[in-house]
C-alpha cells in the first residue's frame, strides 16, 4: 500500500508543478485520475493537504463555506 501512496503524491505533485496557473481541486482529480484508475477525490485533497503542509505546493480556500481550493507550485 504504500507505494500506491507514493505514486499519487508523485503524480499529483507533477499535475501542480507542470501547470502554468493554479489548478482547482477537481482540475487535480481529473488529471490524476487519467494516470491512476484507483484515486478518489478525498485521496487527492488528503494528498494535497499533506503536500500544503510539507511545503511542497501552495493551496488557498475561495469562496464561502467549503468553497474551492486551488493548489500552484511557486516558480523559482
Amino acid at each position: 500500500m504504500p507505494n500506491t501512496k507514493d505514486k499519487i503524491t508523485k503524480v499529483i505533485e507533477n499535475v501542480v508543478s507542470m501547470s502554468k496557473e493554479p489548478l482547482e481541486t477537481k482540475e487535480v482529480f481529473e488529471k490524476t485520475l487519467h494516470s491512476l484508475n484507483d484515486v478518489t477525490r478525498s485521496k487527492v485533497m488528503y494528498r494535497l493537504n499533506d503536500l500544503r503542509g510539507q511545503g511542497e505546493i501552495f493551496g488557498k480556500s475561495v469562496g464561502s463555506g467549503k468553497g474551492v481550493w486551488i493548489w500552484w507550485k511557486k516558480r523559482e
